[in-house]
C-alpha cells in the first residue's frame, strides 16, 4: 500500500528544507496561498516563524486545518468581499426586511 504522505522540498528564508504532509494537506495549503496571493514558499516561511509546535508537519497540518475552519475573507481584485456577499446576499441586492401589517 503506497504512503499517502508526500515529501516536498521548500525554500524558506533561502534555505531548501523538506516537508512530508498528505496530498490534501498540500492542497489545501496552496489553496490558501492562492486566495491570500502569495507563494507557498513565504506561507510556509510564516508558519515557520510563528510555530509553537516542535515539527514543521504539525504546525502545518494545523494552520490549514485552522484556515479552513476559520476562512478569511476573500477580497477580489475589484475590492469587494466575496465571502460577505455569499453570506449576506441581502446586502448585495438590498432586499427589504418584510414588513408586518
Amino acid at each position: 500500500m503506497k504512503s499517502p504522505i508526500v515529501k516536498r522540498s521548500i525554500v524558506i528564508g533561502g534555505h531548501k528544507t523538506s516537508v512530508s504532509l498528505e496530498d490534501a494537506f498540500w492542497r489545501g495549503l496552496k489553496e490558501i496561498a492562492r486566495a491570500q496571493r502569495i507563494t507557498l514558499s513565504k506561507m510556509v516561511g510564516d508558519i515557520d516563524k510563528s510555530r509553537s509546535q516542535s515539527n514543521l508537519s504539525s504546525a502545518i497540518r494545523l494552520f490549514v486545518l485552522d484556515r479552513m475552519r476559520n476562512p478569511l475573507p476573500q477580497v477580489a481584485p475589484d475590492g469587494h468581499d466575496r465571502a460577505a456577499e455569499r453570506a449576506e446576499p441581502e446586502r448585495i441586492f438590498h432586499i427589504p426586511e418584510p414588513s408586518h401589517v
